[in-house]
């Protein structure tokens, strides 16, 4: 991936992703193909803050159904990025 902004689709804003903020951890939806490397780099390229720790998760699309027609959501991956003490992203704090 060439791109920061083709690594990091978007933040996720839930509850939960706020209630990390306070232990400095930030929530994205990432690129499938993304790896760890290239996530925290994305970060530290996008926001200028330093990246401790990236962790990802693929998440399974959950069954839906509209009339006779079967489905799912589709697949995603989220990573839970976690920055150096002091270090914030003000996107985030806006909120």
């Amino acid at each position: 991936m060439a791109d920061a902004r083709d690594v990091l689709v978007r933040p996720i804003v839930s509850e939960k992703s706020y209630e990390m903020i306070n232990h400095n951890r930030y929530t994205f939806e990432v690129a499938k193909t993304a790896t760890k490397p290239q996530i925290a780099a994305a970060v530290t390229e996008i926001f200028h803050v330093t990246v401790t720790r990236v962790n990802t998760m693929n998440v399974n699309g959950k069954p839906r159904r509209l009339r006779a027609k079967k489905g799912h959501t589709r697949d995603w991956k989220k990573a839970v990025v976690t920055l150096k003490e002091g270090d914030s992203i003000e996107f985030f704090e806006s909120r």
